[in-house]
C-alpha cells in the first residue's frame, strides 16, 4: 500500500514540475489564456505531450515565448500561427479542419459507412443466394422427421 502512494506521489510531483512559478504572468487573466495556449501545443520532443505538462527544454522555452506573446497583447489566433509557422501544424494538439486535414477528418466516419455498406450488401446477397448445387433443401420426409423430433 506504501509503494502504491510514493509512486502515485512521484507521479504527481513529476507533473508538478512542469510550470516553474517563475514563469507564471502576475495577470490572472493572461495567465488563464497563456494556459490554454499551451494545453493547445504539442511538445516536439515529447510529441504525445502538450507544452503544459512536458518537462523538456524546448516545451520551458515555449512555455516562455508563449507568456512574453500574452503579455504583449498578441491574440490567441495570431500566437498560434506564429507556432504553426515555424513548426508546422504537427504543434497543434488538435490539428484544424481546414485545408487537405478535413480528409483526415472525414476519413473515420467515411471507413465506417463504407464498411458498414459492405457488411449490409455481402449479408443481403448471401441471404438472396440460392444454396450451392450440392446442398439441396430438405425433401418433404426429412421435413416431417424434423419436425417430428422438434415436437418431442
Amino acid at each position: 500500500m506504501i509503494r502504491l502512494w510514493v509512486a502515485i506521489w512521484l507521479l504527481l510531483a513529476t507533473a508538478a514540475l512542469a510550470l516553474d512559478p517563475s514563469e507564471m504572468l502576475p495577470d490572472p487573466d493572461q495567465e488563464a489564456r497563456a494556459r490554454v495556449l499551451d494545453h493547445a501545443l504539442r511538445c516536439v520532443v515529447c510529441q504525445s505531450e502538450s507544452v503544459a505538462s512536458s518537462n523538456a527544454q524546448w516545451a520551458v522555452d515555449t512555455r516562455r515565448v508563449i507568456r512574453e506573446q500574452v503579455a504583449a497583447g498578441q491574440t490567441h489566433e495570431q500566437i498560434v500561427d506564429f507556432f504553426v509557422e515555424r513548426y508546422g501544424e504537427f504543434v497543434l494538439m488538435t490539428p484544424r479542419t481546414s485545408g487537405a486535414n478535413w480528409l483526415l477528418w472525414a476519413a473515420g466516419p467515411l471507413m465506417f459507412l463504407i464498411a458498414a455498406g459492405i457488411g449490409v450488401f455481402y449479408l443481403r446477397g448471401r441471404s438472396q443466394a440460392a444454396p450451392p448445387e450440392g446442398e439441396a433443401g430438405l425433401s418433404a420426409e426429412e421435413a416431417k422427421r424434423l419436425r417430428e423430433i422438434l415436437d418431442d
